[in-house]
């Protein structure tokens, strides 16, 4: 019985004790980060609730927690809910010793001079589905006391009579000591550890509480960085979210096993039943808000593989995708699923009227435009756009300013236009496989439907000055501000157009505009000629060799010790310098140049942050450990169908014996290969 883990943590920044509350924070909100077996935790009520008897709870006051997001839209919505919350707070004081909320040891006692409680009622909300099919989501009781520096979360279970009951055995306490000077301490500790109850998914392990939980939460108590992105799934409801999204991936799970494409289907399928996920409950809302009946319409503008389109038309929302290529999976969804195959030009010939919904999902060169042709389609149309590729109206994206991430600027970019083009725009982050994860959402303008004419003046000379003004001049002239979008519509709106622009503009918006290829080239270093990439390998291969000093690891091989040579690791920058001008121009015109090619030889090769360096395939994992089973079967596939480079240019050989390398030691132990290689160029 007592303490599971402590972790000292030392404060140079003075960020605590302010810090350790945004931490707890930070668990009580979105437990996900920390247990990969939650979905997340909705936020049903919390407020202040007294100490002793005869006062009422009172709403939140969500400063004293530090700050932190909600753990989804409508996660708070039992924020005002004061008179309920104290009605449950005073079940649960009743059950603790003497009826009087005190606490047992190891457990720090609540209470100071004039203390008042701060309580959270959270419902942790497991990733998949229930154990137990139709038992509610576990719900906890967060109690906080700053003055004594403590969280205790108080495990709740509903009996057949409504009322809810401590679930003793599962009861925890965060505690923060300080000790001196800079020095504290973070603990955890739990009064009934011999009878703790773990279920693997809510309540793990003592153990991992004691470890896992406690070095994130000394962690995050001392990290004075701020995201740069919002909440994940801040707009919407998580525990919603969380049960739809199970539903449609057991609904659609099995396209994975027939996925036709050379891309990963686990990734593609999961990503699109996520955004498709999203969609749905964003809809949903915007139902209940508007009082709609119908449900939305929607195009999928560059909707390539096509299945965010096939999913929600599943789903009964009528709507279609344009895309400039067809791809082989279309001929699997049906004549249900709407795909036309098309080259999107920005104009007035692509406008849709008729359309509730615009969606750009990692729509490259399409990515600006889209809130363009939102406003412009209709004054109730609506747009929710995820940039992945950085486009600008006419071409690739160049940056204007070093103090942001590439990605944040892009990002703050896509939300510019948005504001210039009338909109009130939402971000959000989504819970998808995939570094880009920040979406945006125009569903309500910025002006009156007779502002119309003046609005779409202001978008065609915000164009016209992304295309043609200095760096730093457009940002200024359309009066953009981050924290205030509302001053850049009017500024822009005041100038006035040169006649000839207003009259291209009534066709095709952009003339410099380029769409995407029909046929799109492969330019990844595939289609250089073999024995080129050989030369280029080998050199490489060589210069980080006889680079010194040379790293060299035992190896055993039937019982005898050699050293083999691992080399030195370079930069690429080091690297490219050992190359000649002709190779070097010739693999600047292919997309990632150097970097790609030695990437895409990754039997001998591994890239790490910008660094070369020989794959060592001793301390590769296997791969039933490391990938999906899709990439499992194609791994036994390609065994033994290539020759080991090791085994016939490095001075030492391969590192690994013939019956444990991947790769043929020799012709004789090369098998024919049955893997259908990929197509060179993608129709």
């Amino acid at each position: 019985m007592g303490l599971v883990g402590k972790a000292a943590v030392r404060d140079g920044g003075a960020a605590l004790p302010h810090g350790f509350w945004a931490a707890v924070r930070v668990w009580l909100e979105k437990p996900q980060v920390a247990n990969r077996r939650l979905c997340g935790a909705a936020i049903e009520a919390e407020g202040t609730v007294p100490l002793g008897e005869g006062r009422e709870a009172s709403p939140p006051l969500p400063a004293l927690w530090g700050g932190g997001s909600g753990g989804g839209h409508g996660g708070r919505g039992a924020s005002g809910g004061a008179a309920e919350l104290g009605r449950l707070w005073a079940q649960v004081r009743e059950q603790l010793p003497a009826g009087h909320g005190h606490l047992l040891p190891p457990l720090r006692p609540w209470g100071g001079p004039g203390t008042d409680l701060r309580a959270v009622l959270r419902t942790l909300l497991p990733r998949g589905r229930p154990v137990r099919p139709g038992a509610p989501p576990p719900k906890e009781l967060a109690v906080q006391d700053v003055y004594n520096g403590t969280v205790t979360f108080l495990p709740l279970e509903e009996n057949s009579e409504g009322k809810y009951q401590i679930k003793k055995c599962n009861i925890y306490q965060i505690q923060l000591t300080h000790i001196k000077d800079e020095e504290w301490s973070v603990s955890i500790v739990a009064p009934f550890s011999e009878d703790w109850c773990s279920d693997g998914i809510a309540y793990p392990k003592l153990a991992w509480l004691g470890n896992e939980l406690l070095s994130k939460l000394a962690k995050w108590s001392v990290e004075q960085k701020s995201s740069e992105f919002k909440s994940t799934l801040s707009l919407i409801s998580v525990a919603k979210y969380s049960q739809v999204y199970q539903d449609l991936k057991e609904k659609y799970k099995k396209i994975v096993k027939v996925w036709p494409e050379v891309t990963d289907p686990e990734k593609f399928v999961y990503e699109d039943v996520a955004i498709a996920t999203y969609l749905l409950i964003l809809w949903e809302e915007e139902r209940k808000e508007k009082e709609l009946t119908k449900k939305q319409s929607f195009v999928d503008l560059g909707c390539g593989n096509g299945l965010l389109v096939h999913i929600l038309n599943n789903e009964g929302h009528p709507g279609r995708g344009i895309d400039v290529r067809r791809r082989k999976i279309w001929d699997m969804y049906g004549p249900e699923t709407h795909l036309e195959e098309s080259t999107i030009v920005p104009g007035d010939s692509h406008l849709f009227p008729d359309t509730d919904w615009l969606i750009g999902n990692h729509s490259d060169e399409l990515t600006p435009w889209i809130p363009v042709i939102a406003a412009r389609s209709s004054y109730s149309c609506c747009y929710f756009v995820l940039p992945c590729c950085f486009f600008d109206f006419h071409g690739k994206y160049s940056r204007r300013q070093s103090k942001k991430t590439q990605y944040r600027e892009y990002l703050d970019f896509v939300a510019q236009v948005g504001f210039v083009c009338g909109f009130h725009v939402e971000e959000d982050c989504l819970r998808i496989p995939s570094t880009k994860r920040v979406c945006f959402i125009g569903q309500n303008r910025t002006y009156p439907p007779a502002e119309c004419a003046l609005i779409d003046k202001q978008i065609t000379q915000y164009i016209n000055n992304r295309q043609s003004c200095a760096v730093g001049t457009c940002d200024r002239r359309v009066g953009f501000n981050h924290k205030d979008h509302s001053d850049g519509v009017c500024k822009a709106a005041d100038s006035k157009l040169p006649e000839n622009e207003t009259k291209t503009a009534a066709t095709i918006w952009m003339s410099a505009f380029q769409p995407r290829e029909k046929v799109e080239q492969v330019r990844n270093c595939a289609l250089l000629p073999r024995d080129f990439v050989d030369d280029v390998v080998l050199n490489v291969a060589n210069l980080l060799l006889n680079a010194t000093p040379q790293k060299s690891c035992s190896n055993v091989h039937g019982g005898n010790t050699n050293t083999w040579n691992q080399g030195e690791s370079l930069s690429l920058k080091e690297v490219a310098e050992h190359l000649n001008k002709e190779t070097l121009k010739r693999l600047k015109s292919e997309y990632g140049g150097l970097q790609t090619l030695l990437k895409n030889n990754h039997q001998v090769f591994e890239v790490l942050n910008g660094r070369v360096h020989i794959r060592d395939w001793r301390k590769e994992k296997p791969s039933w450990k490391t990938k999906p089973e899709v990439k499992r079967r194609l791994s036994a596939e390609a065994f033994k169908t290539r020759l080991c480079w090791f085994f016939i240019h490095h001075p030492d050989g391969c590192s690994l014996p013939s019956e444990s390398c991947p790769y043929a030691h020799g012709t004789e132990e090369l098998r024919e290969s049955r893997i259908i290689k990929k197509k060179k160029h993608i129709q």
